[in-house]
């Protein structure tokens, strides 16, 4: 199966694809592990403080993980979220991305999703990725990138 046609669930609990999703817009889609964890409620923080200067720029925010469409809208309303969410229960888009893999945490090595940024272009093309991002501060280095990407330096 093709990136753009493996299909994921938006905020409203729909089966969309990635392609759909992406609207043929400028994308950054970020990767993260849970909803209200203190990284990825930082990373999503960051991202919506900053959407405004992305969509200056004519791109869409989108986060992905595993979570529930209901843990993603508790998320959301909890801290003010102002990006979209879409649910991957089954992890097929983010292996496919690659977000998948070894993680190790107190000693123990397990499976998870490795937290990864990918901007799409509008043909739906990946034309930068960062796999395993530290979240502080990330939504920064990602619109710096998103600038250059757009020539807006």
């Amino acid at each position: 199966m093709e990136l753009l046609d493996v299909k994921v669930f938006d905020e409203e609990g729909n089966e969309v694809t990635l392609r759909d999703a992406l609207s043929g817009k400028w994308t950054v889609l970020y990767v993260y592990p849970k909803d209200n964890t203190p990284g990825c409620t930082t990373e999503a923080k960051e991202f919506t403080e900053l959407l405004p200067e992305f969509e200056k720029l004519g791109f869409q925010i989108i986060g992905v993980s595993k979570d529930s469409v209901k843990s993603h809208q508790r998320f959301k309303e909890k801290h003010g979220l102002k990006i979209k969410l879409l649910s991957d229960p089954n992890v097929e888009l983010i292996k496919a991305l690659g977000a998948w893999g070894k993680k190790k945490r107190y000693g123990k090595e397990y499976e998870g999703v490795i937290r990864s940024t990918f901007i799409f272009n509008p043909n739906g093309e990946i034309v930068w990725k960062k796999i395993n991002v530290r979240a502080k501060g990330h939504a920064a280095k990602v619109l710096e990138e998103a600038k250059k990407l757009v020539g807006k330096n």
